[in-house]
């Protein structure tokens, strides 16, 4: 009965997960002090600086670039005018994984007095990007900006092996962090330069 109870809480948890990314849509006329972008793929980098060209943030943090990938070389591939990449668009180098991003963004929002945050990142990432944010600084309002490749709500995607193989391991990772703070287990800092765990902090991959 045990094991039977295990099993339906992990599979309804998942559904509940499932629904809930499902679910996730952009905000409309949505403005905040700042905008962070967690890397991960170009598309959501694009969505990030099309929102700071609409003015819905002052200023942008993209978290997580390769130290390979100079800001010239992002500005190009997406097309942005040099003049606002060079006064509006921050790039970190330092973050290794998706605690590493919500390290680094929390010392940027810190450096610049942010107190609103748009967070832009593909709806699967957004729970366990938020989860991670919180726990680093839980005084900022985040306000989620997820990033759709495709509307989960008008498709089987359960029966389509790369996404189904996407939001189980996503799920996994978001139910390993509840579990890690919920006993109280350390985490480390995400971050290629050290630091603590709160407020030092980009992701390369999610």
């Amino acid at each position: 009965m045990a094991a039977f109870l295990m099993i339906a809480a992990i599979f309804g948890g998942f559904l509940w997960f499932a629904d809930s990314v499902a679910s996730l849509q952009p905000p409309e006329n949505v403005k905040a002090d700042a905008i962070v972008v967690l890397t991960g793929g170009y598309q959501r980098i694009d969505q990030a600086l099309g929102l700071l060209r609409d003015g819905a943030g002052k200023r942008l943090l993209i978290s997580g670039a390769h130290p390979s990938t100079s800001a010239t070389q992002i500005r190009k591939m997406t097309q942005t005018p040099s003049e606002l990449f060079s006064c509006c668009v921050d790039v970190g180098y330092d973050a290794l994984d998706t605690i590493g991003n919500a390290n680094e963004i929390s010392r940027w929002i810190h450096d610049n007095g942010f107190r609103t945050v748009l967070v832009v990142t593909n709806n699967y990432h957004m729970p366990r990007s938020l989860h991670e944010l919180r726990q680093a600084d839980p005084f900022t309002d985040y306000i989620p900006y997820p990033v759709v490749n495709s509307d989960l709500t008008r498709r089987a995607w359960f029966v389509e092996p790369d996404v189904l193989r996407t939001m189980v391991y996503e799920y996994v990772k978001v139910v390993a962090a509840n579990a890690r703070d919920f006993f109280g287990v350390g985490r480390a800092s995400g971050l290629r330069t050290g630091g603590n765990n709160q407020g030092d902090g980009v992701e390369t991959r999610p």
